[in-house]
């Protein structure tokens, strides 16, 4: 059967065969090269169609994901926050507690990386062909509040329940008002067991009841989360101030002057 080149093409494209089609000349040179049998041309041609189709998804991902930066694991100084353990690190970035509709919390001051690894284990979540939505929980609470007050909560918290694993970053920074809280209980409630969470706070859990402003409300979303959770409390001084005490712009703090010794 003989088929002209334009041909050929019009058929990949139709079967959407796009990365095939594009290095068509190149790919079958590079089959020619290693002398590769027709079988193993077939695997050779699938396999880069897949790896374009698989970058393709993982980019979009990514801009969907609304994340604020690019950070990777590989990125994060384990050495410098020695509270953070890598080999647990590396297990969640393999993403089998997203699967099982797992919560991480992320805890400590701020600085020490919390957002960073928030970040990188979300894109190690997408990597593994999971979709994951970015948001602080100031945003996500003034979205919810504004939807309640427009009669639109339900579709909201739909909306909210789709991704497979969410991400609320800052919890804690400011305090929630009781309205806002009982819908952050709602949207917990629905994804419990259903949806992987990660939350960052700089606050620890016994504090959230402050942050809630309602004990009871904060009592239950915490029972929620910590079923099935992963804490990792990151000790350590904060990178930002760090970098600034190494360029000099920030010395460390000595203890005050005792006036009456030095009087003497």
């Amino acid at each position: 059967m003989s088929v002209d080149h334009e041909t050929l093409l019009g058929w990949l494209t139709r079967l959407n065969l796009t990365a095939i089609r594009d290095q068509l000349d190149s790919l079958l040179d590079e089959a020619a090269r290693q002398d590769l049998t027709t079988r193993e041309t077939l695997v050779f041609l699938c396999g880069r169609e897949i790896a374009r189709k698989d970058e393709r998804r993982i980019e979009m991902a990514m801009k969907i994901a609304h994340f604020p930066h690019a950070r990777d694991l590989d990125g994060f100084d384990f050495n410098a926050q020695p509270s953070v353990d890598p080999h647990q690190i590396r297990e969640l970035a393999t993403a089998r507690w997203v699967a099982h509709g797992e919560a991480i919390l992320l805890l400590g001051p701020p600085g020490v990386g919390k957002s960073h690894l928030a970040i990188a284990l979300g894109r190690e979540v997408i990597r593994q062909n999971y979709t994951v939505l970015f948001t602080t929980a100031q945003a996500l609470v003034a979205a919810l509040v504004k939807a309640h007050g427009e009669g639109r909560l339900e579709d909201r918290l739909a909306l909210l329940s789709k991704p497979k694993l969410l991400i609320i970053d800052e919890l804690g920074y400011l305090p929630f008002d009781p309205n806002a809280a009982h819908l952050f209980f709602q949207l917990v409630s629905r994804r419990y067991e259903r949806g992987a969470m990660l939350i960052t706070s700089n606050r620890s859990v016994g504090e959230w009841g402050t942050v809630f402003g309602d004990p009871v409300v904060a009592t239950a979303i915490l029972v929620r989360l910590l079923h099935h959770s992963h804490v990792i409390t990151i000790r350590g001084d904060s990178y930002r101030l760090r970098e600034k005490r190494r360029s000099g712009l920030l010395q460390k703090a000595t203890p005050p002057l005792d006036t009456a010794n030095a009087a003497l």
